[in-house]
């Protein structure tokens, strides 16, 4: 009987396999700090109050989603990388609803803007709590519950689609497109280097998240200043 190509249980990785995803977590720590430097020079040297204070929980998820991540996957097995297994995990939600946070705020009006920003953190804060205080429960749930919070946007996309500049809009899909097709590669644990390459689709969305905040809060309407 030969194994599944896909599942869920982990795998003892080969030295060349550490290695690149090694150097993924590295790129992934620098572009988040320096990034994140970047960011928030522009957005406060072109945009107003408004705009600052959509975009800080943007760099709040990022750092914590990259940084969590690289101190977890780089970390030994012992009882301190089970507990960054939990900050992981939950930072994914942070980064998930930081990064929406920008366009719920900046580019839906009244209700569509109070509604779907409020649905988004509601999750959040519910995935973050469970994800730490239940760790190794309900996994294949929360792996659709991250998805569908993913793609939460679709919901009021008219809406969006009008107000966004049609340059973020590609942005944020593309994001979204990659993140999702990188969960192949996370399930598909009997391929080679398949952590480094779901890791590397992570990376990858999330250049393309960060590009679209940058043009929406610096460079877009998001900015506030006409």
């Amino acid at each position: 009987m030969t194994e599944a190509p896909f599942g869920w249980g982990p795998r003892a990785y080969e030295a060349a396999e550490l290695r690149a995803d090694r150097i993924v977590h590295v790129v992934g720590i620098g572009f988040a700090l320096l990034g994140s430097l970047l960011l928030i020079v522009l957005v406060g040297l072109r945009g107003d109050g408004g705009a600052i204070s959509a975009t800080l929980p943007y760099v709040a998820g990022l750092n914590a989603m990259l940084l969590c991540s690289a101190a977890y996957n780089l970390t030994r097995p012992s009882a301190r990388r089970e507990f960054l297994r939990r900050l992981d995990h939950a930072a994914i939600f942070v980064m998930i609803a930081g990064t929406y946070t920008p366009f719920t705020t900046r580019y839906l009006d009244g209700a569509w803007a109070i509604a779907i920003t409020a649905t988004i953190w509601g999750i959040a804060a519910i995935g973050v709590y469970v994800k730490i205080a239940f760790p190794r429960r309900f996994e294949r749930t929360f792996f659709g519950i991250y998805l569908a919070l993913g793609w939460i946007l679709v919901i009021p996309l008219r809406q969006l689609l009008d107000a966004l500049e049609t340059s973020t809009s590609i942005l944020i899909g593309v994001g979204g497109l990659l993140f999702t097709i990188g969960t192949l590669f996370h399930v598909w644990n009997r391929l080679a280097f398949q952590n480094a390459i779901w890791h590397g689709f992570v990376l990858a969305a999330t250049v393309c998240h960060y590009a679209a905040v940058m043009r929406a809060m610096a460079f877009g309407l998001g900015a506030g200043v006409a």
